[in-house]
């Protein structure tokens, strides 16, 4: 090789090294220059418009919907505001550890190194900060909007990837259905308020999908999958609502029938098995102390003073992103099965 054509090797070698290199990093930093924008953005925004309106200023003093008092300022709900910056930063560090994983990783599970769903599964931990930020930030519908959404864009996509893996779906018609069901529910909300109009709340429903379709992660078999959904009812208790409930207003109810839709999707057993220890437990009993808390951080109850620093809900906004950080780790440890 001639010393023309070995300088011209080096040079593509240097730029396809400056390529990687520049690829490894950006979705960190696009994720970090999203962040950053928003904060920057949220300000000088509430600097010039949501300040004084006549909502606002009547509601100054009072007691929020969650426990806090009222102020006048950037932010209404000072505490339960900024404790939302735990989620931002929860998936701001859940981008550096995909950025530390190495290149090969092909045998991996997708939340091994940058891949579209893990960016994906990080950017809706991110996205649920700024999404509660605004919503107790504000005040405002659409605030409450944002809020809402960013749970859903968050809790739709655990159980979503279970039953797309056991249906072996393409990561292609996995996203197309991740955010088909986005989309459509974010204008339903809008347009029709908190139920939709049909009576369903995704949010509930989601977390029983997620516990169901977990379990036939697990345990899949063809008779497992039909037994499934009887899991649901299981879940819904654990949070208060009695299979006695459902029997009395089956109407109110009606989306118990859904339990049964990763049964439907999940035709054949996962091709990575995961390990449920430590981080599945611990991400899960994280939440379900985080709900308690939640329940009790409300107005009348005994554990609410509006006027302190601690705010329950606050706590509750830091549980929720430790608990995504333990589901992130969880999802982490799959491994591929062999086949002797």
């Amino acid at each position: 090789m001639g010393k023309r054509t070995r300088t011209a090797h080096d040079h593509q070698i240097r730029r396809i090294d400056c390529y990687n290199a520049m690829t490894q990093h950006l979705p960190l930093k696009v994720a970090l220059y999203v962040s950053l924008t928003f904060i920057i953005g949220y300000v000088l925004i509430g600097l010039w418009t949501w300040g004084n309106t006549n909502q606002v200023i009547d509601s100054v003093g009072q007691i929020s919907q969650w426990c806090e008092r009222v102020h006048l300022g950037l932010f209404r709900e000072p505490v339960n505001a900024l404790s939302n910056l735990g989620f931002m930063l929860a998936g701001l560090y859940m981008f550096y550890t995909l950025k530390q994983d190495p290149e090969n990783v092909s045998d991996q599970n997708r939340f091994r190194g940058y891949t579209p769903i893990s960016i994906l599964y990080a950017s809706t931990v991110i996205w649920l900060g700024p999404g509660s930020m605004l919503m107790h930030g504000t005040q405002t519908f659409w605030g409450g909007w944002a809020d809402n959404l960013s749970m859903i864009m968050y809790i739709v996509l655990p159980w979503l990837i279970n039953v797309g893996e056991m249906g072996r779906w393409s990561q292609r018609r996995l996203l197309t259905s991740y955010f088909f069901i986005i989309v459509s529910y974010g204008l339903s909300r809008w347009f029709l308020g908190g139920q939709l109009g049909i009576g369903l709340d995704l949010w509930s429903l989601s977390i029983a999908l997620w516990g169901i379709s977990e379990f036939l992660y697990r345990f899949w078999s063809p008779s497992a999958r039909w037994l499934s959904g009887l899991l649901g009812f299981a879940i819904a208790l654990v949070f208060g609502i009695t299979p006695a409930e459902m029997l009395e207003e089956p109407g109110r109810y009606w989306w118990v029938i859904l339990f049964w839709v990763p049964a439907l999707i999940a035709k054949q057993a996962p091709e990575f098995q995961r390990s449920y220890v430590p981080w599945y437990i611990i991400g899960n009993a994280t939440f379900i102390i985080a709900f308690m808390i939640w329940l009790r951080g409300k107005p009348g109850d005994p554990w609410c003073n509006p006027d302190s620093l601690f705010q329950l809900h606050g706590a509750w906004h830091l549980l929720g992103a430790w608990a995504t950080w333990c589901f992130f780790k969880f999802f982490r440890t799959a491994k591929r099965i062999k086949v002797n």
